[in-house]
């Protein structure tokens, strides 16, 4: 988005906008001043609606910094393990998730660059994502925190959504570092659950999914287990 946002929809939708257009059209987060210039509000309105934004889980504000914006999901003002790089713009990816729903939300890339490093053995990975079919390859992504717990503290479980070579590094990494498993998907599941949770995200007046739509989506791709608020099995 460019110039201004319209005047027309709720003070907070518009900082929600302009947060949201900022990061895919720069790759970074736009501060107090830009998101005033853009929505025509003022400097302490803008923050008010930020914070309310961050309690309602659109974004994420800095613990230490209520102004600087560290996530609106799914990008990133800080690097948590991925690169992603567009035709144009390089974003930080939030998380193996985020990186690979890029491209899904993001119109004018049709596929994008996701590079990252194997948290086991440091190995480089990199995958081309589109939005016609999985990449290649016999990586795995590995989420730690189950999804219940993943706002308790969202930094630190974005930060453990990571790419490993293989099941083998995952167990490696889980001895390194004392971590109890969590769920471990190849990069085909991984591509199919993150093609339409975002979608919408860039459009006025997106409303996240409740837990029932999102233990639905989760389900609709693949997951399964309490990891997930779902059964082990499918009838």
């Amino acid at each position: 988005m460019t110039g201004h946002v319209p005047a027309a929809i709720s003070s907070t939708e518009r900082v929600r906008l302009a947060v949201y257009h900022g990061f895919a059209g720069t790759g970074r987060a736009p501060d107090v001043p830009e998101l005033a210039a853009l929505t025509g509000l003022a400097h302490d309105h803008v923050r008010r609606e930020l914070r309310s934004l961050h309690a309602s889980h659109d974004l994420v504000l800095d613990a230490q910094d209520n102004d600087r914006i560290v996530m609106a999901h799914p990008f990133a003002s800080v690097p948590l393990g991925f690169s992603v790089m567009g035709a144009h713009t390089l974003w930080w990816g939030g998380c193996a998730w985020d990186s690979f729903a890029m491209p899904h939300l993001l119109r004018d890339e049709p596929d994008v660059l996701v590079a990252t490093r194997c948290p086991a053995c440091d190995t480089p990975h990199a995958w081309v994502v589109g939005r016609g079919a999985p990449p290649p390859g016999g990586q795995v992504a590995h989420f730690l925190t189950p999804m219940r717990h993943v706002w308790d503290d969202v930094v630190r479980s974005c930060g453990n959504q990571r790419m490993f070579c293989s099941a083998g590094c995952v167990d490696s990494w889980l001895r390194q570092t004392g971590q109890q498993r969590g769920y471990v998907m190849d990069l085909d599941t991984l591509w199919r659950f993150a093609s339409d949770w975002y979608t919408g995200r860039l459009d006025p007046g997106y409303i996240r999914r409740d837990p029932a739509s999102a233990t639905a989506y989760f389900a609709g791709v693949g997951l399964r287990g309490s990891f997930w608020g779902l059964p082990d099995t499918v009838d």
